[in-house]
This record gives structure tokens, sequence and C-alpha cells, in this order.
């Protein structure tokens, strides 16, 4: 799904749910500037998917047609197909980073991280039956998948092969943290880039 095709969705979506919303609302929302905000939905009426009317006359009100409805099924159909297909492509990649781990030797795996990634890392170190030793994340959750989560200051007490970074943004923070626990780079397992 192309970059229009979401934010055609983001617009339908948005109107569909308050045919009240105001341009400036819309525009931080795609994260673009308000003029063209107004393009975009301008384009929107001319093919027919949304009406614009003023009522009263300073106010704006947006309606999705039928047509638009349409195209919005549609967009939502193309948008959860491309999102599954980023699904299963992080999932091979993941496989592949934890399935040259194992070859060199590595079975006990620390997951530094509470996010989505995090989420898809313990399901493919179930599924390449490895051993999740913990999750380590230095944040305030205390649970992540019904496990405790822990602090990285428990590291030197824990016996493992490897922490896996499951937090693409914080990669650098996180790697900085497990020097500082003493975890030697070769221990480090890391998707992103490596900074």
């Amino acid at each position: 799904m192309n970059l229009q095709g979401q934010r055609d969705l983001l617009l339908l979506t948005e109107v569909e749910r308050d045919g009240a919303v105001t341009q400036r609302s819309l525009a931080t929302k795609l994260g673009v500037a308000l003029g063209l905000t107004n393009l975009y939905l301008k384009r929107l009426a001319r093919k027919g998917y949304i009406k614009i009317t003023t009522i009263p006359s300073h106010r704006v009100r947006y309606l999705v047609t039928p047509q638009g409805f349409a195209e919005k099924s549609r967009l939502t159909y193309l948008y959860m197909e491309y999102s599954l297909s980023h699904y299963r492509d992080m999932r091979a990649r993941l496989r592949e980073a934890l399935s040259h781990a194992a070859r060199n030797g590595v079975k006990r795996v620390i997951i530094y991280g509470t996010g989505e990634l995090a989420e898809m890392a313990y399901l493919s170190l179930r599924e390449m039956h490895m051993i999740l030793v913990g999750f380590v994340d230095d944040g305030q959750q205390e649970s992540f998948l019904s496990y405790p989560v822990w602090s990285s200051k428990v590291l030197g007490e824990w016996e493992f092969d490897a922490v896996l970074l499951a937090d693409l943004e914080q990669t650098a923070r996180h790697r900085a943290m497990l020097g500082q626990q003493h975890v030697p780079d070769e221990k480090i397992l890391v998707l992103g880039p490596s900074v």
C-alpha cells in the first residue's frame, strides 16, 4: 500500500468518525501542512469519496459518500494485507537472526524490550526451541506476556548466552546500559542498526 493510499484511508476514517472534524486536526494526524490537507480533501471530493458542505456559512462539514465507503473498505483490505506482509517479513528476519545465533551455540536468551518487536521475538524463540531467560526493560512495566519484567541490574545474576535488543528506537541507549552491566558485545543481538 502506498503512502497516498494510507493518507486516503486515514482521512476517510476520520471524516466518517466526525464529519465536523477540522482541517487543522486532520493535518496534525497526517503530519502534514494545513494547506496540503486541504488539497487532499479536495482530491477526495473530486473523486466522489466525500462531500464538503458548509453549515452554517463559516463551518465545514464532511460526509463520506457510498463510493467513499467502498473505497475505504478497499483501502482497509489493502492496509491489512500490507500489515500482515510486513509482520511475516519481520518474523522471517527474526528467525534468520536467531538461527544464526543458534548455529553459534546460543540457546538461553534474554529479550531486552517490551514492545511489539519483543512479542515477535518471544514467538520466534518459542518456535525455535530456544530458552527465554527473562524480559528486561528499565521502564516502569512490571509484566509482559505474563512474565515479570526485570531491571537490567539483574543481568549479573543470570546465566545467558545472549541479550536480544527488541526495541529499534532505543538500541543505542540499551546497548550502553548493557555495557554498564558488563555484558560483552558478542553476547548482544541487535536487530536494527548497531550504531
